[in-house]
């Protein structure tokens, strides 16, 4: 029996049949302003008010404060109650940039990462992870490093990524064969906005819905639609029509 992970979040875990694989490592990509980290935010927030689970949030983006900043603005007004009883961990981007390396980047996470009383990880984002090394090889040892580091102590993770394509199935990289996990958050321009869909493209040891659904992102987060979308993974270059 697979043990899973809800995210809590509206529609989410009806698409992965009830959750996250727990103790898996999950990478969400998506382009700036599909809705990576508020996802994330979510998910460690969600982990501690409706589950009972406390979390760990890695930011190499943002300082605690705009961190904080962005939760209240969702709606997730007790996000700094719970930073401050130890419910969620936070380290920003002052601590994990503080060193110049990511093995003592590492040193200071690991009395936090192999204390049990933690279940849900976040890492934001691995374009800023990435930046520690030199070359493809130093990048993909200290990744496996890292991901089994979460997969040994218990944690199911979300780590993000940048995504330049539109279309998804056009840009894969070295983190989307060493995750669990593949959710894809993909925004289309229209006359009138913007609109939104969510794609699940891999979870092992897991059935889960491939097809591509809308959603939206209001005053609570990311809201998931149950009726599948009819967009194309296809580019306008490789329709027939």
């Amino acid at each position: 029996m697979i043990e899973l992970t809800k995210t809590g979040i509206d529609g989410l875990d009806d698409i992965l049949n009830g959750g996250i694989v727990k103790d898996s490592t999950t990478l969400i990509s998506g382009n700036p302003g599909a809705g990576k980290s508020i996802l994330c935010l979510q998910y460690i927030y969600n982990g501690v008010e409706m589950f009972d689970e406390k979390g760990i949030y890695l930011t190499f983006e943002e300082n605690e404060s705009d961190l904080r900043e962005a939760a209240e603005s969702l709606g997730f007004d007790k996000w700094a109650e719970f930073v401050e009883n130890g419910d969620i961990k936070v380290y920003d981007k002052q601590v994990l940039l503080r060193e110049n390396d990511f093995s003592s980047s590492l040193d200071i996470l690991l009395d936090d990462l192999e204390d049990d009383q933690y279940d849900r990880l976040v890492l934001d984002s691995l374009a800023m992870f990435e930046l520690f090394f030199e070359n493809e090889r130093e990048k993909r040892t200290y990744l496996l490093k890292f991901t089994d580091i979460l997969r040994e102590n218990g944690l199911t993770s979300l780590l993000t990524n940048e995504q330049g394509a539109v279309f998804p199935d056009t840009e894969i990289g070295l983190a989307n064969y060493l995750t669990d996990g593949n959710i894809y958050l993909i925004q289309t321009p229209t006359d009138s906005g913007v609109n939104r869909y969510v794609w699940v493209a891999k979870m092992r040891k897991q059935n889960i819905e491939t097809d591509i659904y809308p959603m939206e992102i209001d005053w609570g987060g990311l809201k998931v639609h149950q009726n599948a979308s009819a967009f194309s993974m296809m580019s306008d270059e490789d329709s027939p029509l």
